[in-house]
């Protein structure tokens, strides 16, 4: 019988289960149930309990099918003709046809050859020990997957250095120390952490454990660690609860919402297209969105590469914080102009 966490079980990182959960529901006509899913597919099956009790399995579930769908995979909820109504008879699936490239789409030899570059990164001769896994476990269902889905699995990936430094010590609980610099401040300053758990956030990953030093609960951004990352040896820990995951997840949501910008963006530039696909208010006659945050620091320096596109109404402490950096950009080309 599965148990809700089996010891020994290395953590599976987010793109990791994404990739997974799509090859699962590329591989079957008729879908998937949920319970299918969460039992069989790597990333959840690791955690799945058969007796109950997977509430926050199902919850990241939902978010992963809406970050699915986020990239643009067609990921489709098929309801069972003999119980309409029942959630738990809903079957998801991703038809083939829809996620191929279109059969209009054509490539010049040129393209083609980088293509077959790309491939080499990406090389694998069959599917990878992973999807083998993944697909016998859907034959284990009685499902017969379609002819060979993707016979490769990814090798590159592009990460914080930090990444796979404080990943290790995650799986050892050992403490890390690191050198961290904060938005505002000049010179990065030590800090000693218990990592309990890393967690993509807006596109970023975020580390989100004890701060020994002030011994309060802390989230960390990757980006901002500077130089190595130190596992010291023989610090373990006390196990953090098994759902910090999805508290770290939710306070970052909640810190994004608790954020909220007003712009003024030029009709037709880049900036209002792609900051427009954020938008969560927009009144079209005057031009101006409402957007949501995280990291007021990260949104400035992405609100001044768009220059005049962009103007912030609102709060003032951001208007100042896109102002100072346009300065910048104005006095290192007033600079180098004089050299």
């Amino acid at each position: 019988m599965a148990s809700s966490k089996r010891s020994g079980e290395p953590r599976i990182p987010v793109e990791d289960r994404l990739f997974s959960l799509v090859l699962a529901l590329l591989a079957t006509e008729t879908g998937l149930l949920k319970s299918e899913i969460l039992s069989t597919v790597r990333g959840y099956a690791e955690r799945y309990d058969a007796r109950g009790g997977n509430a926050n399995l199902e919850r990241q579930f939902e978010r992963d099918k809406d970050d699915i769908r986020d990239l643009g995979i067609p990921l489709e909820t098929v309801e069972s003709p003999d119980r309409p109504g029942d959630n738990q008879a809903l079957r998801y699936r991703i038809p083939k046809g829809e996620y191929d490239l279109p059969v209009d789409v054509r490539f010049t030899p040129d393209e083609l050859a980088l293509l077959g570059l790309a491939a080499e990164v990406w090389r694998e001769a069959s599917l990878s020990a992973d999807s083998q896994r993944a697909l016998t476990k859907l034959r284990s269902l009685g499902i017969e997957p379609r002819e060979p889905v993707i016979g490769y699995a990814p090798r590159l990936r592009v990460r914080d250095a930090a990444f796979e430094p404080v990943r290790q010590a995650l799986d050892k609980r050992q403490r890390v120390r690191f050198r961290y610099l904060k938005p505002g401040e000049h010179e990065p300053r030590p800090r000693t952490v218990e990592p309990y758990a890393m967690v993509l956030h807006e596109g970023r990953w975020h580390l989100h454990g004890r701060d020994v030093d002030v011994a309060a609960g802390r989230t960390f951004l990757l980006s901002r660690i500077v130089g190595d990352v130190q596992a010291i040896a023989g610090t373990p820990f006390p196990p953090p609860p098994p759902d910090i995951q999805d508290r770290a997840l939710a306070d970052l949501q909640a810190l994004r919402l608790s954020n909220a910008a007003d712009l003024a963006v030029r009709a037709g530039s880049d900036a209002e297209v792609r900051l427009g696909k954020r938008a969560v208010a927009a009144d079209e006659d005057a031009g101006v969105i409402r957007l949501h945050y995280t990291d007021a620091a990260i949104f400035a320096d992405e609100l001044a590469s768009y220059g005049p596109e962009v103007r912030v109404l609102a709060p003032a402490s951001l208007r100042d914080a896109v102002r100072d950096r346009l300065e910048a950009v104005a006095a290192a080309h007033r600079s180098g102009g004089a050299a």
